[in-house]
């Protein structure tokens, strides 16, 4: 069917009219000004004393392509009018508008107090403020705001916001019965020596809480004495009673287990670095066999991640085979996990490998035999069983030390015991990493860990045998008495009130009786009560393993009253040191090669706010 053919409208400027037309008469002129019909659909619709608001309508509901590119509508008459009015009454706003806030204005304080938060959460320099791109934002944003330099939030606010931070952790730590903390040392990009504190407690509502305390300048030689006296002066600067202190968790540095040994504090070994260790002498013990293998991984790896075309050739030989789309992974020395994952990761990519490396002479040696591929096998057999384990208990929202006991008889007992399927280089290895894990608990270790099991309401002391522990906790129990629940003295009374006599009140049957009982009955021995409570704990049925022991110790603590304030001192222990080693994460992203000439003391604060945002 012909399109019609339609007359358009004479002297108009709206550019809208371009797609709209009227039907001809006879003469060739609009047959009916009111009935405007659609160039594009032929749509007929309504036009009233020319106005175009139907046909702009038309064209967004039916043609939005079209309509997109047209102008805006101009404003009529009335709005033009209404527009020059506020105009007029603008005046006065545009020329309050033009002065600035007072820097002791409320307004100033909070617009600057949300940047100084920008600069310290988000980790970026202080000089962020003074550029021209990040000023213009602010003043896009308002312009009555004026944006200090950066001396002034290095030297104000940030000093500000850490005395604030500090006093309330400060404050925090005042209440707790107990903590356990972490240490570990640092050096930054520039090389300064740094050491940090963490310290973990459980809050009056039974949740767990970790502070960043320090991250302070070390540029003593790292001794046993000097690392001891750090300790000593971190805690008195944070006015930390050593008798609450109930475990500090490290890794095995002979100088800092031999700084906590001097202070006589209690110590527990990171459980992470114990693995870390038994992967690598149980991966030293079968170098012989392993080191072909191994070395080939490695040279493999390096040679992917460091030829953009091999990475490229790599995808699309994976897209070929519909193989996972996954690069290779270097393993980190400090990381024992990233040893596994990358041996899991070249056997899963192998046949990929192989599909890009055959036609590369350069790097045909690199193409994995089988001897390599069955020797790579092996070891991820022995490997992967424990790979999880670590990031578990390395939590610092849930209880984690009661855990250590369970996993070490998993581990050595189920997971890493060689079975009959295993081949003898998996076997090796995994009773290597068993040898090793055995010997990095000592006995006294080994009663702590008791002790945490054992009041951990998921376990119950099922993973050991727990008459020596219930022994020590209730000696313990008894070392810390009732808390005072006993009568308590009366409080608010004056000495006229106390002086006069009681009035008279008539004698009921218990007043009568209670002379002739009243020597027949006696207090309850604080050992029957303690260990009655132990007993009836350890009769109650455990927990799934998935539930939260803290959430059941914060509804029973009524209940269990001795016992709670035991389990208020041991649930609160880290199994690792990784939240230290989170801190230093956290300051890497802070002294950067941009920033590497930040004073240790600004670092210091940097650090606790990025920590401890939740203050």
């Amino acid at each position: 069917m012909a399109a019609p053919a339609l007359v358009p409208k004479q002297h108009v400027t709206s550019p809208i009219w371009e797609h709209f037309g009227f039907q001809p008469n006879e003469k060739g002129e609009p047959a009916n000004l009111d009935e405007a019909v659609c160039k594009i659909c032929f749509r007929k619709l309504q036009v009233k004393r020319g106005n175009t608001s139907n046909l702009r309508s038309h064209l967004a509901s039916y043609h939005p392509a079209v309509e997109v590119r047209l102008p805006p509508p101009a404003r009529s008459t009335q709005s033009q009018a209404a527009a020059g009015a506020s105009r007029q009454l603008g005046v006065a706003e545009a020329f309050a508008r033009a002065v600035k806030y007072g820097a002791g204005s409320e307004r100033h304080r909070g617009l600057t107090d949300a940047v100084a938060r920008y600069l310290v959460e988000e980790m970026v320099p202080f000089n962020t403020v003074e550029k021209p791109s990040f000023r213009a934002l602010l003043n896009k944003f308002d312009r009555q705001y004026e944006l200090p330099g950066k001396t002034y939030f290095s030297q104000t606010a940030v000093p500000k916001m850490y005395s604030t931070a500090r006093a309330a952790v400060q404050c925090e730590l005042r209440e707790v019965d107990f903590f356990s903390a972490t240490t570990d040392m640092w050096s930054s990009v520039n090389m300064t020596p740094y050491m940090t504190v963490t310290v973990h407690f459980l809050a009056s509502d039974w949740t767990l809480k970790t502070r960043c305390l320090e991250t302070v300048f070390m540029p003593q030689n790292h001794t046993a004495e000097n690392i001891a006296e750090a300790l000593h002066s971190a805690f008195d600067a944070w006015s930390l009673d050593q008798n609450k202190l109930a475990c500090i968790t490290t890794d095995n540095g002979a100088n800092i287990v031999a700084a906590v040994r001097k202070l006589q504090w209690t110590w527990l070994n990171c459980f992470g670095h114990n693995l870390h260790l038994a992967v690598t002498n149980a991966m030293a013990s079968v170098k012989d066999r392993t080191g072909r293998a191994m070395g080939l991984c490695h040279s493999l790896v390096s040679a992917f991640s460091q030829s953009w075309p091999k990475r490229r050739d790599l995808a699309k030989a994976q897209a070929e085979l519909q193989a996972p789309q996954h690069g290779l992974i270097m393993d980190c020395p400090t990381r024992w996990g990233s040893k596994q994952r990358m041996v899991e990761r070249v056997l899963e990519q192998t046949t990929a490998i192989q599909r890009v490396l055959v036609n590369d002479r350069r790097h045909q040696h690199l193409i994995p035999s089988w001897q390599d591929i069955a020797v790579l096998q092996s070891v991820n057999a022995a490997l992967k069983p424990a790979a999880e384990f670590t990031d578990l208990l390395s939590g610092e929202a849930y209880v984690t030390v009661s855990s250590i006991k369970p996993v070490l008889k998993l581990l050595t007992e189920d997971v890493l015991k060689p079975s009959d399927d295993d081949t003898t280089l998996t076997a090796d290895i995994k009773r290597k990493m068993c040898s090793v894990l055995d010997n990095k608990y000592s006995p006294i270790l080994h009663k702590l860990l008791e002790k945490a099991c054992l009041l951990d309401p998921r376990y119950r002391g099922k993973h050991f045998d727990w008459e020596e522990a219930k022994c020590a906790l209730i000696d313990e129990m008894l070392s810390m008495g009732d808390g005072g629940s006993g009568a308590s003295p009366a409080v608010g009374i004056s000495v006229e009130q106390t002086a006069m006599p009681p009035p008279a009140k008539k004698r009921t049957l218990g007043d009568l009786l209670k002379g002739s009982f009243s020597s027949t009955s006696a207090a309850v021995p604080m050992r029957i009560r303690a260990d009655s409570e132990l007993t009836r704990y350890l009769q109650e049925e455990p927990l799934d393993s998935n539930a939260d022991p803290l959430a059941w110790w914060r509804d029973n603590q009524f209940r269990f009253p001795l016992l709670s304030k035991i389990a208020r001192k041991y649930m609160c222990i880290c199994a690792t040191s990784a939240p230290s080693e989170r801190v230093f994460s956290t300051a890497g992203s802070i002294v950067t090669h941009l920033r590497s000439s930040l004073k240790p003391e600004k670092v210091n604060m940097l650090v606790f706010l990025a920590r401890n945002k939740d203050i």
